[in-house]
């Protein structure tokens, strides 16, 4: 039987390959994909204009801390929790990050393999140094790094020079050591990006703050969590008794990341399918549609020109 053809596009991006991407190989279970200046349906998201070009049904998605401007937009899949059919909570480290939910499935006896070959501190891959953005995780890395060395591979207070680009490059690195340093750039409930799983994924201890609602997400007991301590000062000597006390470096390190070892409901590619399903199947007139829109020829050739 012959799938049902679904017409696409994608704007407002820093870079995406139209036709293959995270959404195309799991909207392709069950569509025939087209990219289309005439879309069925238009994923964008908030690096421009030009999805006010359309007048198809519109999907809002970012990795980032934005809420979805629901005058804009139909649908939504941000970090949130926001309770609105229109929108489906799709944390960035499911897909901002080169690791798969299996890279996270603890193994049997791997923590004692794996505590036997790190004898290095901490790592931290720090880039995004803005003191009125990142103030959080500036101030504890130096806290931490006054008291026991941190490695730092980002451009931020860099002392062990390039480490390469991207995922890969990354893990290689922090793989090297018994903690990882992954502060996000805010707190805010449901922001957790690629930082976290990317610790994981190396068997590195996360020392993690951010997502106050982490805990709903993976097991708080694999990581050294910041909000469970009252202050800086009682964090850091808790990061310094695990790095010391080699029993308890290894209890931690085999706690699973997962609650029970299993993947969480985010990472299901049939729930996110569901979610276009009725997306398509909503007859609902589109946001677009409700209020006269004129298209100048300039914004017309733009349009031509970005497809």
């Amino acid at each position: 039987m012959s799938k049902p053809k679904l017409k696409l596009d994608f704007t407002d991006f820093n870079g995406i390959n139209k036709v293959d991407n995270w959404f195309t190989r799991i909207l392709a279970r069950d569509f025939t994909i087209e990219i289309s200046d005439r879309p069925d349906l238009l994923i964008f998201q908030d690096g421009g204009h030009l999805n006010r070009l359309y007048t198809c049904k519109k999907l809002f998605w970012t990795g980032e801390s934005l809420f979805p401007d629901w005058s804009r937009t139909d649908y939504a899949l941000t970090c949130h929790y926001i309770d609105d059919p229109r929108h489906l909570r799709f944390p960035y480290y499911v897909w901002g990050s080169e690791s798969t939910a299996q890279d996270l499935i603890k193994q049997p006896g791997e923590a004692d393999r794996i505590a036997g070959t790190r004898n290095k501190f901490c790592s931290a891959v720090v880039s995004n140094a803005n003191p009125k953005r990142t103030a959080e995780r500036i101030e504890f890395f130096k806290k931490l790094n006054a008291v026991k060395e941190i490695g730092s591979g980002g451009r931020f207070m860099n002392n062990v020079g390039n480490i390469g680009l991207g995922g890969q490059a990354k893990h290689r690195f922090i793989s090297q050591y018994k903690f990882n340093l992954c502060y996000e750039n805010t707190s805010l409930p449901g922001y957790t990006t690629e930082k976290l799983t990317e610790a994981m994924w190396a068997r590195c201890i996360p020392i993690y703050w951010g997502n106050v609602r982490v805990g709903e997400d993976f097991n708080t007991k694999s990581m050294l969590y910041r909000n469970d301590y009252p202050d800086d000062e009682s964090f850091i000597q808790r990061i310094l008794e695990v790095d010391a006390n080699e029993d308890l470096y290894r209890s931690i390190l085999s706690e699973p990341y997962f609650h029970n070892n299993v993947p969480n409901e985010y990472y299901s590619e049939d729930r996110l399918l569901a979610f276009f399903h009725r997306i398509l199947d909503d007859d609902k007139k589109p946001v677009s549609q409700e209020k006269k829109i004129w298209h100048l020829g300039r914004w017309k050739l733009a349009k031509r020109q970005h497809f």
